[in-house]
């Protein structure tokens, strides 16, 4: 339901959108397995890289493995991403849920940047081949082997997700109440990862 502003939200410069929502109780290790499971469900994400003299450069990319808090891809060298990367190894990857509009944002860096990584025949599949072609020269053809197969490992340093609690007609309600009201709608909750835990989850991933 919707909640009353006080007036320290307002002296302490808060968003009570975001206050009001945020989960400080749950225990960081459930945070962590719920945060698991919806990028776990979703696959697809969009990987922003930052190009010099533009700002956030976005696309979709499939997580080819997530390990505990940290996300590995496969990737044409040839592509733009990789000029970026030269320049600023900072990336953000986003992911939603279009159904319920849950959604996950991980700010981190690419840590690793290879052609030659063992892990490439590890996570390699035949769909990949698709986005490659096959030059039909026993070298460019799409294969774990193909000198353009690029790794890109993404370790996390930021992360926050967003779960619904309300639904269609729960939120629209809660909002009309809220607008009617002049309280502040609430129909989330937000979760907060910080270098300590995602540290903490990496070790016992």
């Amino acid at each position: 339901m919707p909640e009353e502003l006080k007036k320290s939200e307002i002296e302490s410069h808060s968003d009570p959108a975001v206050t009001k929502q945020l989960d400080t109780e749950t225990p960081k290790e459930e945070q962590f397995k719920k945060l698991y499971s919806l990028v776990d469900s979703k696959k697809i994400c969009l990987l922003s890289t930052n190009r010099d003299g533009i700002g956030p450069v976005g696309r979709s990319m499939a997580i080819q493995k997530r390990v505990g808090p940290d996300f590995l891809f496969l990737a044409n060298s040839h592509g733009q991403k990789f000029f970026d990367l030269e320049h600023d190894k900072t990336v953000q990857i986003t992911l939603q849920d279009s159904s319920n509009n849950d959604w996950v944002s991980i700010a981190g860096k690419a840590v690793t940047i290879s052609n030659s990584d063992p892990r490439i025949k590890d996570i390699w599949s035949n769909i990949v081949k698709a986005w490659f072609g096959d030059l039909g020269d026993d070298k460019h053809d799409g294969s774990a082997n193909d000198p353009r197969m690029t790794l890109i490992e993404v370790k996390s340093h930021y992360i926050a997700y967003w779960l619904h609690d309300v639904g269609t007609l729960g939120l629209l309600k809660e909002v009309a109440v809220a607008a009617v009201t002049g309280k502040v709608a609430k129909q989330g909750i937000m979760r907060e990862l910080f270098e300590s835990d995602i540290e903490m989850a990496r070790k016992s991933a």
